[in-house]
């Protein structure tokens, strides 16, 4: 088997410069069981990171259904097939608001880039306005609501981008203030948007703010930012791309677990345990209006295989119980985590199956980078596998399959801890 430095220049050859990977040696996986992964030479890593194997790596239920799938029929949405329907009648069942049509899609990045010209249609407005430390996908509308990479040709005027919520320094200087702190920075975006002429049709946000750090809000966080949005006529979109199929414990959607009614909700990654599945639910207005207006058809979206690979994950959720697993197990992670002692550590926070620690040098996020990188490289090299998160990458998210149990807690956290004390402060 190759070495890591031939996979790597073979790599840039063949795929192009410049591929992202995780970890300064990159990790050659080569197979994947529940939270567990194996490399080429045999070395086994605790996944804490890979929210894509929702239901765990290579689960069996869901091989089972893609295979039997596969060798039966998988074509496009323009023939008729019963699968697509009784997933989508499955899913929205676990929905309110009246969100209960779908369009399935391949991509997180499809699903919001639908959604965004969803909000278009029914506005006839352009502006949009996120946060300004998030991700929302890689098509050339949704990337310009990236924070991390300017667009060629500089931002767009139609993308207003407010501050993120934040637990060490909120806005209005209080966590009391916040929640009206942040709409006020969306009502003066939307009165940008109007100025000059875009207008404003639509607001799209993770509900769990998980690229932003998944910071401590309460539930109602989001109300008087609601409020602000309907006066104006926008929509809202609520990407559940991460928080979304149970992943936070309590809630099976990040909009529930914070109050929020959303108009359109787009969900991905851990939809398929892996398999390139995605969705965009919404009202029956909506719908009909985006179809009415943009005539939308994707070849591989909702195709049988995807559909019997979704409604396994459903299955595997019911039958296994995960989202109880990601409560009480995430509980008693979260407890550990916050038992955990270093100078440099600010704030230990998540729900369910998504937790992170935040670290401060002297109060300041950004002197604790380098530390936090040396930190995650440090939990590799003992076998466990996490990454960073923040606006300076100044903390580290833990994001294991829904099947993380109590003695992988225990593992993780035993880890943590001993890595603390290795990498210099």
């Amino acid at each position: 088997m190759a070495d890591t430095s031939s996979i790597l220049d073979r790599r840039a050859r063949l795929l192009g410069p410049n591929m992202t990977t995780f970890y300064r040696e990159p990790v050659h996986v080569v197979r994947g069981e529940g939270t567990w992964l194996w490399d080429a030479d045999g070395n086994r890593y605790l996944d804490c990171y890979n929210n894509v194997p929702h239901v765990g790596h290579a689960h069996p239920k869901v091989v089972e259904a893609i295979t039997k799938q596969a060798s039966t029929l998988n074509t496009h949405t323009r023939y008729l097939h019963e699968g697509i329907l009784d997933y989508a009648e499955r899913l929205t069942g676990t929905m309110d608001h009246g969100l209960d049509t779908m369009i399935m899609v391949c991509t997180g990045s499809e699903a919001n880039d639908i959604a965004l010209r969803m909000g278009r249609a029914m506005t006839e407005k352009v502006g949009i306005i996120c946060t300004d430390n998030t991700y929302h996908g890689n098509t050339d509308l949704v990337s310009q609501m990236s924070s991390k990479r300017t667009p060629i040709g500089g931002p767009v005027d139609w993308v207003k981008k407010v501050p993120a919520p934040d637990t060490l320094f909120p806005l209005g200087g209080s966590a009391e203030a916040q929640p009206q702190a942040f709409a006020d920075e969306i009502q003066r975006a939307i009165n940008e948007l109007e100025e000059a002429g875009y207008g404003f049709g639509t607001l799209i946000l993770d509900p769990f703010f998980a690229n932003e750090g998944f910071h401590t809000l309460p539930k109602g966080f989001l109300d008087p930012t609601v409020a602000v949005v309907r006066k104006a006529g926008g929509i809202i979109i609520a990407d559940e791309v991460q928080p979304g199929f149970g992943r936070t414990g309590r809630n099976f959607w990040g909009h529930d677990r914070i109050g929020l009614v959303p108009d359109i909700v787009t969900m991905g990654k851990p939809m398929g345990n892996g398999h390139p599945v995605a969705a965009v639910v919404t009202r029956p207005e909506i719908m009909a209006e985006f179809r009415t207006r943009f005539g939308y058809f994707n070849t591989f979206g909702g195709n049988p295989v995807s559909a019997a690979a979704a409604m396994a994950v459903l299955d595997v959720l019911e039958e296994e119980e995960l989202v109880q697993n990601a409560r009480d197990t995430g509980d008693y992670a979260l407890g550990l985590l916050k038992d955990l002692t270093h100078p440099m550590i600010a704030d230990t926070r998540g729900a369910g199956m998504f937790m992170g620690i935040e670290f401060t040098r002297d109060g300041d996020p950004e002197g604790a980078t380098t530390f936090c990188k040396d930190l995650v490289e440090e939990m590799r090299n003992r076998g466990v596998l996490l990454h960073l998160m923040g606006r300076h990458y100044h903390g580290i998210k833990i994001r294991p399959p829904m099947c993380f149990d109590r003695a992988q807690a225990e593992l993780l956290a035993e880890t943590l801890d001993a890595a603390l004390k290795a990498v210099p402060a």
